[in-house]
């Protein structure tokens, strides 16, 4: 066991600072999701139609960065690449469905409506992956959804009226775009649980990358020769880029560690952290609800946290029944000590 594993062991054997540790990194995540809200809302105030060219860069870093680990390490793919394609490929819809929809809707509607990954996650791991949930788990995951709905009953207070130009065809795409969220976010937990965190990220990377090229070409190359660029606009695809980048390098460890169902739960928290930028930057008045709206959420994730190691067994070692994945039917086992490194 290396040293990782250890610390990996050593945590889950301390119930309360694993679960402030799921916490804190979801939380990490969540904040990095409000500024690539923020920054693709951004994008498209300034008149930027582009929401396949915005995630580019952040394929191509991640391609790169991790790509030049696995090459570092000269280790073969433990999952053959075909398997990575569809992967790839819903997750660049997703990105784009929802990036799309701040064009004709808000962001407080966008926000709201993204929680609908929550219950297509839950369908998804109960169907594919065998999780069962509590009740206790369901009743925290309802709490942290029934504190969002606070926060957008004070939105609807203050800026309710600005609802886009087709609010419609936005939550259409923004519902459309959970669902492939979802089914990236469980492959990933899948694979990040069995195989190796790096080969899956850079894997998302590449395959992102080639699926993003090619539907950029069809979509929006027209679009992007007519923008003028500015400095205000490139600085927005930089911080989404970066915004992104520490995203996907950061999820797969509350996916590994919990699962798909609370990483999304902890995303709920990401228009808290819209309301902390609303509050320093724009010198905005917020809402007590917002405060109130904070403290449930909260209280679910902690209630969701703390009953999970209840219903949701710690992964396998014996991977045998994963041994449809590799091409070659190779034993795996060495995938799972690369998952701690």
């Amino acid at each position: 066991m290396n040293c990782c594993s250890a610390i990996a062991e050593w945590v889950r054997s301390h119930a309360t600072l694993r679960v402030l540790g799921l916490l804190l990194l979801g939380q990490v995540v969540s904040l990095t999701m409000a500024i690539e809200s923020l920054t693709s809302s951004l994008v498209s105030d300034l008149g930027v139609y582009a929401p396949l060219s915005l995630s580019l860069f952040t394929y191509a870093s991640l391609a790169l960065v991790y790509g030049s680990i696995l090459l570092y390490r000269r280790q073969k793919l433990l999952v053959p690449w075909y398997w990575y394609l569809p992967l790839g490929f819903v997750d660049v819809q997703g990105n784009y469905l929802v990036n799309k929809a701040f064009q004709y809707s808000s962001i407080t509607s966008v926000t709201l409506l993204d929680c609908w990954t929550i219950p297509w996650v839950i369908i998804l791991t109960w169907i594919f992956i065998g999780t069962r949930y509590s009740l206790w788990q369901l009743a925290g995951a309802a709490l942290c959804i029934l504190g969002l709905g606070l926060v957008f009953l004070s939105d609807a207070g203050v800026d309710g009226g600005d609802n886009g130009s087709r609010p419609l065809l936005g939550d259409v795409l923004v519902v459309a775009g959970t669902l492939f969220y979802a089914m990236s976010n469980v492959s990933e937990e899948f694979c990040v649980k069995k195989k190796d965190r790096v080969e899956v990220v850079c894997m998302i990377g590449v395959f992102g990358l080639l699926v993003s090229i090619f539907e950029v070409s069809v979509l929006e190359l027209k679009t992007l020769e007519s923008v003028k660029w500015t400095a205000e606009i490139v600085l927005a695809f930089v911080g989404y880029g970066l915004a992104s980048f520490a995203f996907y390098t950061v999820a797969p460890f509350v996916l590994k560690f919990s699962g798909s169902t609370l990483f999304n739960l902890s995303l709920l928290t990401s228009d808290m952290w819209a309301v902390v930028f609303r509050i320093f930057f724009y010198r905005q008045e917020v809402d007590w609800l917002y405060f109130l709206s904070f403290a449930i959420v909260v209280i679910g994730l902690i209630i969701y946290s703390t009953t999970e190691k209840d219903s949701v067994p710690e992964p396998s070692t014996d991977d045998t029944e994963y041994q449809a994945l590799n091409g070659n039917g190779e034993s795996t086992a060495s995938g799972n000590d690369s998952l701690a490194s």
